[in-house]
């Protein structure tokens, strides 16, 4: 399945690794590095001004525009689509 993040960026829902705040991110000097880092490798993407949420795949960070509450009932959303019953009569 794939789940829009926003900023017209979909990623595959198992390709997910985590889901940060924004405000972690800047108050984390760890997590500040490792976006340097990944920056100069040209493997982060969307509006960082605009950003609530990141999004961190194995090889790629998105910043979000939504929030993590957002994206993670987005996430949620397709968990209970994929555990539905099939109740179609042929």
């Amino acid at each position: 399945m794939f789940i829009h993040i926003g900023n017209d960026n979909v990623i595959r829902s198992r390709e997910i690794v985590a889901i940060i705040d924004y405000d972690l991110y800047t108050n984390a000097s760890g997590m500040y590095q490792m976006i340097q880092e990944w920056k100069q490798q040209n493997k982060v993407s969307g509006p960082e001004k605009k950003a609530k949420s990141i999004m961190v795949t194995a090889d790629h960070i998105f910043f979000s525009s939504l929030s993590v509450t957002t994206l993670r009932k987005r996430s949620g959303i397709l968990t209970t689509i994929s555990n539905l019953d099939d109740y179609y009569e042929e």
